[in-house]
C-alpha cells in the first residue's frame, strides 16, 4: 500500500510495476486527481502556457495499480497493519510505503473572508489563476521560492501591481543572501514592489480582503493575498500511531524504513533519515529527492534484507524566474559560511559555494548551470566514498 499520490508516491508505484512485483499495489491519493508535477503550478501551468495534461505523469505498466483517489488517509494502525481512511474505509497492507507530503502552512487565525489563497495542489493554481489576473492588485506573503516565481509569473501575465512582503532582510532566503540580493533586483527591475524586513500585522475586508496590514504602519491595497507561508508534513494521520517523528517527518533509518518497523517505508518530503555522520538526520523538501527516494523505498520494502540498498542521494533544486536560472545543490541550509566564488553581473551570473568549517557541502548559482554540475559530481563523490 502506498499512501500519498504525489512524485514519491508515483515513482514507488512504477518502481514496482517496473521490477515485475506481482502483489497487489493500492495507492491512496488525498486529492481527486491521478499524479501529476507540482514545479510547473507557480510557472507554466499558472501562466496557461501549459495545461492539466501536460502536468501529469505517465501512468503506463500501472493498469493493475489500484487507486483510492480523493481520500485522505485519517490513522494508522500499526499492530493492525490498516490505514483507516476518512471514508471509513480500513484497508490492510502487508508493506506500507508513507509518501503523504507536505501541504502549505495557513495562517493562525485567518479572516474567512474571500480572496486569500495558497498555492500546493492544482486545485489551488487553478484558484490562483482565476483571481490573479490584469488590474488586479495582488500581494504574495512570503518570498521564498514559490512566492518569487509567482511574482515573476503574473508579471509575465500583465498583472501591474504585484507585491512581495518578506519578513526576512531578504528573499529566497534559503540560497543566501548573495543569491537574495540579485533576486530582488531583479525582481524590482520588473516591476514588483519587493518588501523585505518587514511583517504581515493584519488583514482589512469586510466580505473580502481589502488591504494587507504591515508592521510598519502601512496599508498595502489587495484584492488578492497569496501565503506562501512554507509548508508543514502531512502527518496529522500518523499521530500516536507509535512511528517516531522528527520536526513532523518520519524518522527512518538509511534503507528509508520507519525506525522501530519493518514494514513501513517512508520516502519524499515527509521522510526523515540519516544522511552521514557529517550531516546527520535530514529532511529535504526537494522534487528531486522525491523522485529518488520514492523507488528506493519501494524497492527495500520488498526485498530481502540482504539486497536493500542505503538511500544516498545529493539533493538539488532549481526555479525560473524571469531570465534567471537559480540551481543549488547539497545541503546550503546546513552552511555556516558562504562565499562567492564567480560572478558575471552583467549575464546574471553568480556561483557561491557554502561551507560548513572546511567542507564544501553545498553550492548556489545563477545563470551557470555547468559549474553546478561539476559541484554536484564532487558531492556526490564525497557521499559514496
Amino acid at each position: 500500500m502506498i499512501v500519498g499520490g504525489g512524485l514519491a508516491g508515483h515513482r514507488a508505484a512504477k518502481a514496482l510495476a517496473d521490477d515485475g512485483f506481482g502483489g497487489k499495489i493500492t495507492l491512496v491519493g488525498d486529492e481527486p486527481h491521478y499524479p501529476y508535477d507540482r514545479p510547473p503550478l507557480s510557472k507554466k501551468r499558472l501562466s496557461g502556457e501549459i495545461d492539466d495534461d501536460a502536468c501529469a505523469y505517465a501512468l503506463d505498466g500501472l493498469d493493475e495499480v489500484e487507486w483510492r483517489l480523493g481520500v485522505a488517509a485519517k490513522r494508522l494502525d500499526l499492530e493492525r497493519r490498516r490505514v483507516v481512511l476518512v471514508d471509513g474505509a480500513e484497508i490492510e497492507y502487508d508493506g506500507l510505503v508513507i509518501a503523504t507530503g507536505r501541504a502549505a502552512r495557513r495562517w493562525p487565525n485567518l479572516p474567512a473572508i474571500e480572496g486569500f489563497h495558497t498555492l500546493r495542489s492544482l486545485d489551488d493554481c487553478h484558484a490562483l489563476a482565476a483571481a490573479a489576473t490584469p488590474g488586479k492588485r495582488v500581494v504574495i506573503v512570503g518570498g521564498g521560492f514559490i512566492g518569487c516565481e509567482v511574482a515573476a509569473t503574473l508579471r509575465g501575465l500583465g498583472v501591474d501591481q504585484v507585491t512581495i512582503v518578506e519578513l526576512a532582510d531578504q528573499v529566497l532566503g534559503p540560497v543566501g543572501s548573495e543569491a537574495g540580493v540579485r533576486a530582488a533586483a531583479v525582481h524590482r527591475g520588473n516591476g514588483v514592489d519587493v518588501r523585505s524586513g518587514v511583517s504581515v500585522a493584519g488583514f482589512d475586508g469586510q466580505d473580502r480582503v481589502e488591504a494587507v496590514r504591515l508592521s510598519d504602519g502601512e496599508a498595502l491595497a489587495a484584492e488578492v493575498v497569496l501565503l506562501a507561508l512554507g509548508s508543514v508534513p502531512n502527518s496529522e494521520w500518523l499521530a500516536d500511531c507509535g512511528l517516531e517523528l522528527a520536526a513532523g517527518a518520519v524518522l527512518c533509518d538509511e534503507y528509508c524504513f520507519a525506525v522501530g518497523a519493518d514494514d513501513v517505508v517512508a520516502a519524499g518530503d515527509i521522510a526523515a533519515w540519516p544522511l552521514s555522520d557529517k550531516h546527520g538526520v535530514v529532511s529535504i523538501e526537494h522534487w528531486t529527492n522525491a523522485r529518488d527516494m520514492g523507488p528506493t523505498a519501494a524497492r527495500n520494502l520488498v526485498a530481502p534484507p540482504a539486497d536493500r540498498k542505503p538511500y544516498t542521494s545529493v539533493p538539488t533544486f532549481w526555479s525560473d524566474q524571469y531570465d534567471l536560472k537559480i540551481k543549488s545543490c547539497g545541503f546550503v541550509k546546513g552552511a555556516d559560511r558562504l562565499t562567492i566564488v564567480d560572478e558575471d553581473p552583467e549575464k546574471n551570473a553568480l556561483v557561491v559555494e557554502a561551507h560548513r568549517g572546511d567542507t564544501l557541502v553545498g553550492a548556489i548559482t545563477i545563470n551557470r548551470n555547468r559549474a553546478l554540475l561539476g559541484y554536484r559530481r564532487k558531492l556526490e563523490e564525497e557521499l559514496s566514498s
